[in-house]
Formats: C-alpha cells, sequence, structure tokens
C-alpha cells in the first residue's frame, strides 16, 4: 500500500496554484495586448488633389449605374425603401444616353469648402410639398440609408430619426453635415402628415433624393469607424419628413438669419473677413458666432431684450434709423427691460 506524504501533497497543490494564476495572468496580457492593436496613421492630403480622385470614382459610379427611374415619375410620395440603383451590365441593353443612367439623371452642384472648390451630385426623387426649403441649420427628421461607392451599407435607418444640421458648438456631428446642409437646402419637408392609430406618421409628399458626396463634404481623413476607409465618397439615399427652424441661442433670432456671408455655413465661414466694416459671423468680435452669442453686439443687452416693439423679431428694432437692428448695432443699448 502506498503512503499518502500529505506535506508533500500540499506542496504540490500550492506549486499548481501559483503556475495556474501565472499562466492565466499571462494569457490575460496577451488578450490585452491583442485587443489594444495599433492603427496606421492616416496621412493627409491634399484636398484639392483629393476632390479631382473623389470626383473621377463618383463620376465612374454614376455612368456605370441606373435606376428604376419609372417608379418615381410622377410620384409625390416616392420612398428610398422603393429604388433600386443597379450597375449596368451587357445584358441590361441600356444606352449611354438612357435618362435612368444615374450621370444623367443626377444635379451637380459646386460649392466651396476649406478653400477647395468641390462638386457634388443629387439625384431627385421628389423635392417635397412643404411650404419652405430646409435651412442649413435646422433640425430634420429623416430616414435615411448610408453606403460606399461599392454599395457596402455602413449606416440607415429604417424608421425616422431626428438631428441638427448644426450642433450647438457648429461643429460636424456623427453624419457628415457639411453635405447634408449643402443638398437638403434644396429640398423641402413634407407637405402634410397623420398619425395613424397604432402611432404610427403617415408623410404627404416629402422631400427625397439621393446625395454622392466626396470625402472632403464627408469625412476625408477622419473616418469615424472601420466601415468607412478614410477618403472615402460616400452615398446617401434620404426621405426629407420634417425640417425645424432652430434658435441655438434663444435670442429670437433663427439661427439660420445670423448668417451673413453668402456662402457656406457656421463651421465653414466662421473667420475675419478682409472688409472690416462688413458684417461676419461673430458682430462683436468676441470669438463666439452670432448664432450661439445671447449679446450679438456686445453692448450689454441681450439680444432678446433688444426686441423693443415686443413682437418676437429682434431683425426690425432699428432705435436710430442706420439701417442695422440694434441688436447688431452696439450704438443703440436700449432694453425693453427699461
Amino acid at each position: 500500500m502506498a503512503i499518502i506524504n500529505f506535506k508533500e501533497l500540499l506542496i504540490l497543490d500550492y506549486k499548481f496554484f501559483f503556475f495556474t494564476i501565472f499562466f492565466l495572468l499571462f494569457l490575460v496580457g496577451c488578450s490585452s495586448d491583442d485587443n489594444n492593436v495599433t492603427i496606421p496613421e492616416v496621412i493627409l492630403r491634399d484636398r484639392t488633389e483629393q476632390q479631382i480622385a473623389d470626383n473621377d470614382s463618383i463620376q465612374k459610379f454614376l455612368k456605370s449605374h441606373y435606376y428604376n427611374k419609372s417608379d418615381f415619375l410622377n410620384n409625390q410620395n416616392a420612398k428610398i425603401a422603393d429604388l433600386k440603383i443597379v450597375e449596368v451590365t451587357d445584358s441590361d441593353n441600356i444606352a449611354e444616353d438612357a435618362d435612368s443612367l444615374l450621370i444623367k439623371a443626377v444635379e451637380s452642384k459646386t460649392v466651396t469648402f476649406r478653400s477647395t472648390e468641390y462638386t457634388f451630385y443629387t439625384l431627385r426623387l421628389n423635392t417635397g410639398g412643404g411650404e419652405s426649403f430646409t435651412n442649413f441649420s435646422d433640425k430634420v427628421r429623416v430616414i435615411y440609408e448610408g453606403m460606399l461607392l461599392n454599395k457596402t451599407i455602413f449606416d440607415n435607418a429604417v424608421t425616422p430619426v431626428d438631428f441638427d444640421l448644426v450642433s450647438e458648438d457648429g461643429a460636424r456631428g456623427d453624419i457628415p453635415l457639411n453635405g447634408w446642409q449643402k443638398v437638403l437646402v434644396d429640398f423641402k419637408p413634407a407637405m402634410s402628415f397623420v398619425e395613424e392609430v397604432d402611432g404610427t406618421v403617415t408623410y404627404n409628399n416629402h422631400g427625397s433624393g439621393v446625395m454622392f458626396l466626396p470625402s472632403g463634404l464627408s469625412y476625408f481623413a477622419a473616418a469615424p469607424s472601420n466601415d468607412i476607409p478614410a477618403y472615402s465618397p460616400l452615398i446617401f439615399k434620404f426621405d426629407l419628413l420634417q425640417s425645424i427652424e432652430t434658435d441655438y441661442d434663444a435670442d429670437g433670432v433663427p439661427s439660420h438669419l445670423e448668417k451673413f456671408v453668402t456662402t457656406g455655413e457656421f463651421n465653414d465661414q466662421f473667420i475675419v473677413l478682409e472688409d472690416e466694416n462688413e458684417l461676419d459671423d461673430d458682430t462683436d468680435g468676441d470669438g463666439t458666432p452670432n448664432f450661439i452669442d445671447i449679446d450679438d453686439d456686445g453692448d450689454g443687452v441681450l439680444t432678446i431684450n433688444e426686441d423693443l416693439d415686443n413682437d418676437g423679431d429682434p431683425t426690425n428694432d432699428d432705435t436710430d434709423g442706420d439701417g442695422v437692428p440694434n441688436y447688431l448695432d452696439p450704438d443703440d443699448a436700449i432694453s425693453k427691460l427699461d
């Protein structure tokens, strides 16, 4: 019969215990290293050169794809869910000048952003029947789908979602707002909507389309995820359901009216102009653009209190008759509270 030496057995148990702990710590350390994979640094490219490359890529896509145009003719309730974008094949027998080819159907527009001229393209499925076009600073309700030029979908919303076309600090949000701002201003929201018994909402005659954006009007080098490579032109299908005018600083002046330069948006054109007498987006030069400045002219009187006739519109109050409303004129420091 073997004699059990409990002392030796205890020592073996301790050795096994410490070996197990050491091995587990080693595995955790290796796992941690695997999770902290170094992402290669993105080299910043020249915007003009990248735009040329992006435009070539977008045009190649537009020339090689068509859509089901007949389903959208005279269709005031066009929906992106019904849209089919198909690559041309030999069996399709589509003539190069066919109006269902995207290159023949899209509208092009050139804008300046970051001192670079950008061309983007829009497929207009329906302009929308709302009372007015969307402002670049509105809050919008949309259904959308985002994809790369290889038609890989990286984001979508099949039920309505809301977002601001300008964030409260003027920064860009989760979607490439520079492009969306420039596209949606040419579309109107729905003419009307009805809330059904089950809580769903039916929209009548809403805006609908597809935007083809160069990387310079989207994420450029700052891709938000691995699903969107840096310098990727993007495609967004969208249904524009509602748009709501914003007043970010609650000063009584709609935000879109607090932009004075003729091109660009707040985060593009918040600059010092060559003519010091020309109004820019920061009237009092305090470093805070007017759309988030509660005292636009820096005269010590809040903009909302320079609405002397109390009609909810500070833009039509001009005490000294010089053509500059009080809220932008430091010489008119009269408050309705006085």
